[in-house]
């Protein structure tokens, strides 16, 4: 558990993790990034009854002028512990009781290179409802085909649980600091290094949403860049050509942040608005090429698989999906998410 300035909920949070049901061997690991609150003595002050309960501590910090970041402090929460499994909490966010015992149940019958996260509720109620809505119902496969959307990863980093060897495989965390997606830079790599992913589909944490989250702090330039690099090193090397469908301003953003062999890939964009099906061609006014490339603009049911899908998730009242499954289409072979 990294902790910077955290002291309004520490006590919340602590008191559940020593309400966990689970009976084996338990080590708490805290690392404080130079706060400046009082962070430090209550997590101390904690120690006595959770010693009483069974579970060790380990605390430590620095007090530089400056936080090193969320990275930083998890790399050395991690070093400092002894445990076979690790099990990330956030210090704002709260831990049902039976977290600990339902995540390592399910760790223990995974292979070992998998990230098992769990359901989550989000206060306060009803702050971030399509994600929360998102982390909670899409599927077993769509944890790995839905890697590629703007949510970043499809098991949320406060959930994780997963074998010390496999977190050493892939780890340590980007210590780059503040506006450095840590999570997403070691999910991909997790993947990358044929990680698995899981959930456990039961609400084991309350995932807090207020203004001081360090997740406030990353660019969505920045998230959007590894998303392009990703996908394309994943899913567009892997296809001859492709169509994107959404042929407005997240569609055409994605084109133009392709590499140029990529782009060359794009057989169309496809839509629903007549408006821009009646242009007949996105034209991309920024190229060096000439003539500059001009793109199709068909109607989705005259384009052809595969589709990058860049129409937001869950906004089109259902209209997206009827028209995904007229065409029978595979998530994760004819088509994958982007937006």
């Amino acid at each position: 558990m990294p902790v910077y300035n955290a002291s309004c909920w520490l006590d919340e949070c602590l008191q559940a993790i020593l309400h966990q049901d689970f009976t084996g061997s338990m080590e708490l690991s805290v690392y404080d990034d130079a706060s400046t609150d009082d962070s430090k003595e209550v997590v101390e002050g904690w120690r006595e009854k959770l010693e009483t309960r069974g579970i060790s501590m380990v605390i430590s910090g620095h007090n530089s002028a400056q936080p090193r970041g969320v990275g930083y402090a998890k790399n050395k929460a991690v070093s400092q512990s002894s445990g076979q499994y690790l099990c990330f909490q956030d210090a704002d966010d709260v831990m049902l009781p039976q977290r600990v015992r339902l995540q390592y149940e399910a760790s223990v019958l995974r292979p070992t290179n998998s990230l098992i996260g769990c359901g989550v509720r989000r206060v306060p109620e009803g702050s971030t409802e399509r994600y929360t809505r998102w982390i909670n119902l899409i599927t077993q496969d769509q944890l790995m085909t839905q890697v590629y959307t703007s949510h970043g990863p499809s098991v949320v980093m406060p959930t994780w649980f997963c074998s010390r060897n496999w977190f050493q495989q892939v780890g340590p965390f980007n210590e780059g600091g503040k506006g450095v997606p840590e999570d997403l830079l070691f999910f991909y790599q997790s993947l990358r290094q044929g990680g698995g992913v899981a959930r456990v589909d039961q609400c084991l944490l309350v995932y807090r949403y207020h203004e001081k989250a360090a997740t406030h702090s990353v660019l969505e330039e920045t998230i959007w860049n590894l998303r392009v690099d990703f996908l394309q090193e994943r899913v567009l090397s892997q296809w001859e050509r492709f169509t994107i469908w959404n042929a407005g301003k997240q569609g055409r953003k994605l084109y133009r942040s392709l590499s140029p062999a990529n782009q060359k890939k794009v057989k169309a964009f496809c839509d629903v608005d007549e408006n821009k099906i009646q242009k007949g061609f996105y034209t991309y006014e920024d190229s060096k090429e000439r003539p500059k490339p001009k793109i199709p603009v068909l109607h989705f049911k005259d384009a052809s698989s595969p589709f990058i899908i860049c129409v937001k998730l869950d906004m089109t009242g259902g209209v997206l999906e009827e028209n995904l499954n007229s065409l029978q289409l595979r998530e994760g072979v004819d088509y994958y998410h982007f937006n």
